[in-house]
């Protein structure tokens, strides 16, 4: 919390962290191994059992995971892969990264996710991918993005990076997002996530090709890992038989993310609760829409986003709830309205002849949804006595009195 702040100020979120934390770490920083190494070798161990998945893949954040799970999937320069403008902007800045176009769908208002009806309209003969988003940790519909993804013979990433303890509901059983549904699930460790290493992000994968791809390109590509290397009785000289990256997780975040996992069931559980308390203390206003949760899916509420009634201004409600002591963001931004998406060639959206630079009209819902959207504190240490004064706040800033 930045000092100059009230003691009592409700801020939008607060990583939970604690003295089993600082041991985590200690015991890294102790051991004399402190970058990639046996502590990362652990947290992949624990995370993958977490979500049931043959392999995981520790990396330096979410955005990071991003750019490997495309390249192995084998978007290159020139290619398109078919996402969401309505995230965070990593998540077309990725597609980016492989000299690739993002190609802007539409979402579908009620769960701020991709819809999937929009999906096979934006195919063209460079698409190489789908890239879905399961926004603020609520899962999109996988079932109907994958199905498209095997019909068309596109490959499925998942941006998880909000996901993590998220579950969709799956051949009859609930299962973890992360759990390969499509090719490649891709995980944030940033502070505003329910599990955080500082930053960080994780890779999951049912392909062992895909998989040995990650680690080779996470560490420059060489091909003998530090762990092997340093533990070989005899000299060993490593090569570098193609290009990779610096996208290493340190050991000290690692420990620390393995404390964190730990800490996981309960968080949810307590999001689980507050969101539903929110809904109570915000049911009776008057043109507020709150989140849904689809009843093939259980969010991990990472985030609790509200449309604010019609006529309210978002700037205006957000400044007033500031000025009782409370934060809030906006709703999640559109990419395609950030000046780093200015230029037409860089993107385009569903309909080809549609290349604008700037508002979109195909994709109103999605800018809709950053407009209208307000974001509400949500975090393991929030009090009973915090919520309700959102409530009231927001319930103020919606009458305009």
């Amino acid at each position: 919390m930045c000092p100059s702040m009230p003691k009592d100020f409700v801020p939008v979120a607060r990583p939970h962290l604690g003295h089993e934390e600082v041991a985590a770490a200690g015991r890294a920083i102790l051991s004399g191994w402190v970058t990639q190494g046996p502590e990362v070798a652990a947290f992949e161990r624990e995370f993958a059992a977490y979500v049931g998945s043959p392999h995981a893949c520790a990396v330096s954040s979410g955005t990071t995971a991003l750019h490997l799970a495309l390249l192995a999937v084998g978007v290159r320069a020139g290619d398109e892969v078919i996402t969401v403008s309505h995230s965070y902007i990593a998540t077309a800045n990725s597609i980016r990264y492989c000299g690739a176009a993002p190609v802007f769908v539409d979402i579908d208002p009620a769960t701020f996710n991709i819809d999937p009806r929009k999906i096979e309209p934006a195919i063209s003969e460079r698409t190489r991918a789908i890239l879905c988003v399961h926004q603020m940790g609520m899962p999109c519909d996988l079932k109907a993005i994958v199905e498209i993804g095997r019909r068309c013979g596109l490959p499925v990433v998942e941006d998880a990076a909000c996901a993590i303890g998220s579950e969709i509901l799956w051949q009859g059983q609930l299962e973890k997002i992360g759990k390969p549904h499509g090719n490649v699930a891709c995980f944030s460790f940033h502070p505003r996530k329910l599990l955080t290493t500082g930053d960080g992000g994780m890779l999951t994968t049912a392909n062992s090709a895909m998989d040995a791809k990650f680690r080779l390109w996470r560490q420059h590509g060489m091909s003998v890992p530090d762990t092997v290397r340093h533990s070989s009785p005899e000299v060993v000289f490593e090569s570098y038989p193609e290009l990779g990256f610096n996208y290493r997780l340190t050991d000290i975040q690692a420990a620390i993310g393995r404390e964190q996992l730990r800490r996981l069931p309960e968080a949810i559980s307590q999001r689980r609760q507050m969101a539903v308390r929110y809904r109570q203390l915000l049911a009776d206003v008057s043109g507020l829409i709150l989140p849904p949760e689809p009843e093939w899916a259980r969010t991990n509420w990472q985030s609790y986003c509200v449309r604010l009634p019609e006529n309210t201004d978002q700037r205006s409600a957000m400044q007033r709830m500031l000025d009782e002591g409370i934060a809030t963001r906006r709703g999640i931004m559109c990419a395609h309205l950030e000046p780093a998406y200015s230029d037409p060639a860089t993107w385009r959206c569903a309909q080809k002849e549609c290349r604008p630079g700037g508002k979109c009209p195909n994709l109103t819902e999605s800018e809709r949804a950053q407009n209208q959207g307000i974001i509400l504190p949500l975090f393991s240490q929030m009090s009973e006595d915090q919520q309700d004064r959102v409530a009231v706040a927001l319930r103020h800033a919606c009458s305009q009195e």
